[in-house]
């Protein structure tokens, strides 16, 4: 964890569901571990989620799994903080599709920490904040691209 509570970034959560009851076959842990390397993030709670076709939903720590659907991943446990409790586990499987796996991941952005602190250390403090999901972003920029190929009503009555 941080030196001291002060010093902590903000903290993130996400599901990642995958269908089937792989997790993303190693394709992703070498993505999570380079972020952990680089001291951009800290994982500070991983679990993983299977849920049968029946619904029954099975539960699994990163020392439950096979090191082949982890990668390097698996060093990362000793540095787990376990943040979630029982009960938000279940509330996060409500997300997942029967027949499906997925992984919950909790992180502390280390790369903001400097900045909160500072905002801290001068009195401030959070009120709000946001996610724009990648899509929408996408799609603005696509909203944009198109409105700058067409041709503005100018150029139409001048031909």
């Amino acid at each position: 964890m941080a030196d001291t509570f002060d010093e902590l970034g903000p903290v993130d959560w996400l599901v990642v569901e995958f269908p089937g009851p792989n997790f993303g076959n190693g394709q992703i842990a070498p993505f999570l571990e380079d972020l952990v390397q680089r001291d951009l993030i800290r994982v500070l709670d991983m679990v993983f989620l299977r849920k049968t076709e029946d619904g029954t939903l099975e539960t699994a720590e990163i020392s439950d799994l096979d090191p082949s659907e982890l990668g390097e991943v698996r060093t990362a446990e000793a540095d787990l903080a376990m943040v979630l409790s029982e009960q938000d586990v279940m509330d996060l499987a409500e997300t997942i599709a029967p027949g499906h796996s997925a992984a919950v991941l909790v992180w502390e952005n280390q790369w903001a920490a400097p900045f909160g602190t500072a905002v801290r250390k001068a009195g401030g403090q959070l009120v709000a904040s946001g996610r724009i999901p990648t899509q929408a972003v996408i799609a603005a920029f696509q909203a944009d691209a198109d409105a700058e190929a067409e041709p503005s009503e100018e150029a139409k009555e001048g031909a």
